[in-house]
């Protein structure tokens, strides 16, 4: 298995990959994720009736600079020159609940998957912290690659 998995060298040991060797290419990445809450938190947010401020402005400026910080995050992760970051929030009564979206885009040796699923991670954790006054049973779920494009695995779309 550590012949697959890039992370491994052949002794089964983690190790950075070494990127030097590979063109630089556009990149980008796209993830999603939600945080499921009651109905009546949900209410609370739209209303902008927390007392930790606006959720939703908050998320979304914690969820780029956590874009920007991925390799300080995740170990093996090679620091990159992000061209674009945003993270969209939206509020969803289906779930009840709200959407995260993050897009990140690079021009570089390397994708941005892990900067754009940090970003809907950070920003779901966000939204946690900022409502967890008002409940403390919501569920953050789903954080997944929709999207990615660039690269020696060409593009990828996960429905």
């Amino acid at each position: 298995m550590a012949s697959r998995l890039t992370h491994l060298d052949e002794s089964g040991r983690a190790r950075m990959v070494d990127v030097g060797g590979k063109s630089d290419t556009e990149r980008l990445a796209i993830a999603k994720g939600e945080v499921v809450m009651k109905q009546a938190t949900l209410d609370l947010v739209r209303a902008g009736a927390l007392k930790k401020g606006d959720v939703l402005t908050v998320a979304q400026i914690a969820g780029i600079a956590a874009a920007k910080r991925t390799s300080d995050l995740i170990p093996l992760c090679h620091p990159l020159p992000i061209t674009h970051a945003d993270v969209t929030l939206a509020l969803d009564d289906a779930l009840p609940g709200v959407s995260i979206t993050a897009t990140v885009k690079t021009t570089g040796k390397t994708g941005v998957e892990m900067e754009a699923l940090t970003a809907v991670a950070v920003a779901a954790l966000t939204v946690y912290d900022m409502a967890k006054a008002a409940e403390k049973t919501m569920r953050i779920q789903n954080i997944r690659l929709v999207e990615k494009h660039g690269g020696k695995s060409g593009d990828i779309i996960n429905p």
